[in-house]
Formats: structure tokens, sequence, C-alpha cells
């Protein structure tokens, strides 16, 4: 996943493909499926959820930029005749970030975008201000961050300040990256707490 190629090896053959690729991946909160519904009661004990977490390893976890908890949703939620933002509100501004992205990387060949920055790269293109800093820094502490989940959680800030037009990455870019490590602040103490 990281090296962004595959090699097949047989007994009188070695080759190497690339394989740069985007990973989409889904999964039940808890074995029944029903621990995050408010519609409907989760019958899985504590141990059952934890075993079935403990599942996905922390180093599979970590290389995965977001992680996002999407509850079921309401009658009204489905029958509501606004949909939320329209899809081509949505493409013009991921076009943008995606040209913003071109052009910060054109004298790097093979760098598109975000994702593809190593972690030299992400020092000189994901700066943050003071305030980032230490909102990055209490993260870090307090859900027992690796080094790897900081500088995914880099890329995915800087991305969002390209999504939102901005030069710079703020604080609040962070906080909404941060977010998006669902599964890491599950398994820290105090989740809920820490960005409210």
């Amino acid at each position: 996943m990281e090296d962004n190629h595959i090699t097949i090896s047989r007994a009188a053959l070695r080759l190497t493909y690339p394989a740069r690729f985007m990973l989409v991946a889904a999964m039940n909160p808890c074995p029944c499926g029903q621990l995050t519904n408010p519609q409907r009661e989760c019958s899985c004990t504590a141990t059952a959820v934890q075993r079935y977490c403990n599942r996905l390893s922390g180093p599979l976890l970590d290389r995965i930029d977001l992680h996002v908890d999407v509850p079921a949703p309401s009658y009204g939620q489905m029958s509501a005749a606004n949909g939320g933002e329209a899809s081509p509100e949505i493409g013009a501004r991921v076009t943008a970030a995606r040209h913003l992205q071109l052009d910060r990387y054109a004298s790097m060949p093979d760098q598109f975008c975000n994702a593809h920055l190593g972690s030299r790269e992400v020092s000189a293109f994901c700066r943050l201000h003071s305030d980032g800093e230490q909102l990055l820094s209490l993260a870090i502490t307090r859900l027992k961050l690796s080094a790897r989940a900081y500088h995914r959680i880099l890329k995915v800030s800087r991305t969002i300040a390209d999504l939102d037009g901005e030069t710079e990455i703020l604080s609040h870019h962070v906080s909404e990256a941060i977010q998006y490590r669902s599964l890491d602040r599950a398994s820290a103490s105090e989740p809920t707490t820490l960005f409210r």
C-alpha cells in the first residue's frame, strides 16, 4: 500500500507493477451492526464488541486516512426534499482543489495530490500555525496516535484547506482531520471530551 507497487514472484520470474490505488472499506460497528443506531438496541456485550474491533490491527488502521462513522439515517432524513449540497457544487470545489495540488507539485515527478506526499514533503507542504500545532499535539497525546497517523492527519488537513481554497492550514482544518480518525478516538479513554 505504501510503496505504490506490487511484486509477483514465481520460480523463474519476478515482475513489479505500479499499484497506486484508493482503498475504500466498510465495517459494522459491532457483530450485530446496531451499536451506533439510535433506533435499535445493540445486543452485543462489551467484550464481543472489543473482540470484533480488535480484528482490525493498529498498523492497518494507521494506513487508512479517513475513519468515518456513518449512522443509520432516520425516515425524516431519507424523505427530506433537500439532500444537502448539490453534486455540481461539490464537484467544482474538488476540481479546484485538485488544480491547486497539481500546481503545487508540478515540479515533483509522480506527485499529483496530497495523499502521495512522503514524510519529508509533509514537513515542507503541511506546516501548521501554533494553534494548529497545539491542537494536534493534544490529539497525539490524548489519543496515543502513531507517527504514521500524525502524518496522515497533516495530509488530510492540507486537503481540507485546499477544498476551502485556503493557502494555509488553519486550526479548524486540523480539528476536522482529527475527527476523521474515529476508530483511533474510539480506542482512547474519554473519546468524546477532547474536541467538544
